[in-house]
């Protein structure tokens, strides 16, 4: 079965025949800005693995940025999808009840680690669309206009997702862009100011939040501060959580709302069904919490979960939409849950963690490009830097690594704000065979990247 298989390149160049003639084709029909550097053409796809047109095997690694915790085709979630198909496809939740939207939505709403006893949930399409209607929720119940996020973070492309998100390259040419979004420094301790360490370095970025006040709106004037648990686009970086307890501190004294976009960090990614259970162990919880991705296996599908005084704060006709909480969708989430729960994929997430993890250190040893290793559960970040004192980031390397693993059939992808990090999102189905053979391919494009010498500057790398 292709779920069990190993990656295997049968073509003598890559991409194979019948997917570069495919390729090109795309290349004339599809705008160029959606851009598409990988040489894969899908065929068929189980588990971790893809199959492409030409018979070329690859272990994916990068799983839909995201989106394929529980693998491509599970059988489970193909069986919910196809049942409900058989019955209807669509009921807009506007204008008729479908009892899978109301199944999911409770689901959600006691399992997310929130503030309060009486939450609800709903539903919208992308993982934009429920950052910006977190937003909606928490100027409603507020009535401040201003929201915070932060220097790395990524919320989507919609107008106000854009403004929200630091890295104006996504949003090139696309002003003028909503007013009352302003930016403060996330706790990068990897780069944070030299000689600023531990608490040191928290208390730094603490003040980089208050000086928004102090600069760009007065805090009864904000309505959310808005934080990922693990920084996705911006590195794969973790909110230490000494920082995220003071963030919720200020949030209260401020009668502020603390929104914590899980997006990509959700659904037993980073070893927890979301990354802000961390938060909640530790005695701290959001308000409003924003996921998508994973939440239906690919299928569009995103929900936004709050206590019942933040969502019943919204008047009439602002929330909702054609197609949120689609019918066969919710029959996937639903399944997905249910996977995720009975085969235990928070904990396995911690396995794979620990597996790819202590793998990258060993590297470390022996190439000095590796800056930083960190992550949570199985959401880790590998940062190439060109010298490890000046931390000078190498983007150039992940490029040809990127490339160089694409053609011994593994698929890789970077992020960072300066491309300079390789993410691992590899489905949580993945087996070990899997995770050893991806691990041998991507140390052997690192053999043929750089130079194997020994480490010169600074000290080994660890891991959050």
């Amino acid at each position: 079965m292709l779920r069990n298989a190993l990656p295997k390149i049968v073509t003598k160049v890559l991409p194979g025949p019948q997917a570069a003639q495919i390729i090109a084709r795309r290349a004339q029909a599809v705008p160029s800005a959606i851009r598409c550097d990988y040489p894969v053409v899908i065929d068929r796809a189980e588990g971790a693995m893809v199959a492409d047109v030409d018979g070329n095997i690859f272990v994916d690694w990068v799983g839909g940025v995201g989106v394929l915790n529980v693998g491509y085709s599970h059988p489970d979630v193909l069986a919910a999808i196809h049942a409900q198909t058989d019955r209807y496809l669509h009921a807009m939740a506007n204008i008729i009840t479908h009892p899978g939207y109301v199944e999911l939505a409770e689901a959600l709403a006691s399992r997310a680690p929130i503030r309060g006893e009486r939450r609800r949930a709903y539903f919208t399409n992308s993982g934009a669309e429920a950052d910006e209607n977190a937003v909606k929720l928490a100027k409603a119940f507020t009535g401040r206009p201003n929201i915070i996020v932060f220097s790395g973070a990524f919320h989507g492309r919609t107008l106000l997702a854009m403004a929200m998100t630091s890295k104006k390259a996504y949003a090139r040419g696309m002003g003028p862009f909503p007013d009352g979004v302003y930016r403060a420094d996330f706790p990068n301790l990897y780069r944070a100011p030299a000689g600023l360490e531990g608490s040191d370095a928290i208390a730094y970025y603490l003040s980089s939040l208050e000086q928004v006040f102090e600069q760009a709106s007065l805090p009864e004037y904000v309505a959310a501060i808005v934080v990922e648990p693990v920084q996705g686009e911006g590195g794969f970086i973790p909110a230490p959580l000494e920082w995220v307890q003071a963030v919720r501190e200020i949030c209260d004294r401020h009668g502020i709302l603390l929104i914590v976009d899980e997006v990509q960090s959700g659904f037993c990614r980073t070893g927890r069904l979301f990354a802000s259970d961390y938060w909640a162990e530790a005695g701290i919880r959001p308000d409003i919490l924003a996921t998508a991705k994973s939440i239906a296996a690919g299928l569009p599908l995103s929900a936004i979960i709050a206590r019942e005084e933040i969502t019943e704060s919204v008047p009439a006709g602002v929330i909702g939409g054609t197609f949120g909480g689609n019918a066969v969708a919710c029959a996937a989430g639903l399944a997905v849950l249910r996977v995720m729960e009975r085969d235990q994929l928070a904990r396995r997430a911690i396995e794979i963690g620990a597996i790819v993890t202590a793998r990258y250190r060993a590297w470390a040893e022996r190439f000095d490009v590796i800056g930083d290793i960190r992550g949570l559960g199985a959401m880790i970040g590998l940062e190439f830097v060109k010298d490890r004192t000046t931390k000078e980031p190498y983007p150039e390397l992940v490029r040809d690594l990127i490339a160089e693993a694409a053609s011994r059939g593994l698929l890789i992808e970077s992020a960072g704000t300066c491309g300079n990090v390789i993410r691992f999102l590899a489905p949580l189905v993945i087996t070990d065979a899997q995770i050893a053979a991806g691990l041998d391919i991507l140390e052997a494009s690192l053999e043929a990247s750089v130079p194997r010498v020994p480490q010169t500057a600074g000290s080994t790398p660890g891991a959050a």
